[in-house]
């Protein structure tokens, strides 16, 4: 079974998440959902994230962070050091997970291109993510939103 089929039959996000950052062999990982109210909701965050991120991430808005901005440009945000980025696309909180090698896609409603949440993951070390792994993350986006347990 292929990743984005495993996500599909995945039993809720968490689980999903699960099989996506061990395919990825990623440490840590994210998925935040758009909602009604315009920001995005934290639906699933993996074990090991510190309590203080997590009240910092549970609602993100659109264009702030890097899962805000993943949403907003319509496109990956990635940095191969957490810990030493300065392009802006980090927030300073970022830091306190300890991680280094991060991407962030958005989750996109079928074929088209209407970001409806992120979906994150992360390394302990530096790490660049290629095109290849890329497309494929945003696959499991996709394979994400056409879950159940995503629009709930």
């Amino acid at each position: 079974m292929n990743l984005p089929d495993a996500i599909r039959s995945a039993t809720d996000l968490a689980d999903a998440l699960q099989r996506i950052i061990t395919h990825f062999s990623a440490d840590r990982g994210t998925i935040h959902m758009l909602e009604s109210d315009g920001l995005l909701h934290l639906r699933a965050a993996s074990r090991g994230i510190p309590e203080v991120v997590l009240n910092t991430v549970r609602t993100v808005p659109v264009g702030k962070g890097m899962a805000g901005l993943a949403v907003e440009r319509k496109q990956p945000v990635t940095v191969c050091n957490l810990q030493t980025d300065v392009s802006g696309d980090v927030r300073p909180g970022a830091k306190l997970t300890g991680l280094e090698g991060a991407i962030v896609v958005p989750i996109f409603r079928g074929d088209g291109d209407e970001a409806v949440g992120a979906l994150g993951i992360a390394n302990r070390t530096e790490r660049s993510f290629t095109e290849d792994e890329t497309a494929l993350l945003i696959e499991c986006g996709r394979a994400l939103a056409s879950c159940p347990a995503a629009r709930a």
